[in-house]
């Protein structure tokens, strides 16, 4: 049921002359910054979908259940970064008495998805796709500006990058 979307990137050769030049730690703690920002171009989206579909006579706010978690098994299995972006209590589909704000809103998966009775009014799908190209551009603008910073750190102290 989970949908993954991957992206590649091409044509940045002078981006990645830089990254062969910075050290193993530099490329994890700048990359890992650069591409919580990128995703969070994606979660505001997603945000942004979802308070068009939530029902304001109800507490419950599917926006403020959407969130950015750290892929920590995805990294620990292959070494790549990564970060889940989803809808918090997003599997629990019992009744839910709390109607606060930041209540389990377990009925996005049926908004999402849609029901024999009810079309599908996506909210992740949408931002994903929308938030793409957008969420590239960020990440290499991001990721650039961490590299030279850390080549400017390394070059203040003599010390190879």
């Amino acid at each position: 049921m989970v949908d993954r979307i991957n992206y590649r990137l091409t044509g940045i050769d002078e981006f990645l002359g830089k990254l062969d030049s910075v050290s193993y730690d530099l490329k994890r703690k700048g990359g890992r910054a650069a591409l919580r920002k990128a995703a969070n171009v994606i979660v505001n989206k997603a945000k942004d979908n979802a308070a068009r579909v939530d029902d304001p006579e109800t507490g419950r706010r599917i926006a403020d259940n959407i969130a950015l978690r750290w892929n920590g098994r995805e990294f620990k299995r292959t070494g790549n970064l990564a970060f889940r972006i989803g809808v918090l209590h997003g599997a629990v589909l019992k009744n839910h008495p709390d109607k606060a704000r930041n209540a389990p809103t377990p009925h996005w998966r049926l908004l999402e998805f849609g029901t024999e009775n009810m079309r599908a009014q996506p909210i992740m799908r949408p931002a994903a796709e929308e938030g793409a190209v957008p969420a590239i551009n960020t990440f290499a603008v991001e990721y650039e500006k961490s590299i030279d910073r850390g080549i400017a750190r390394a070059k203040k102290r003599g010390v190879k990058p």
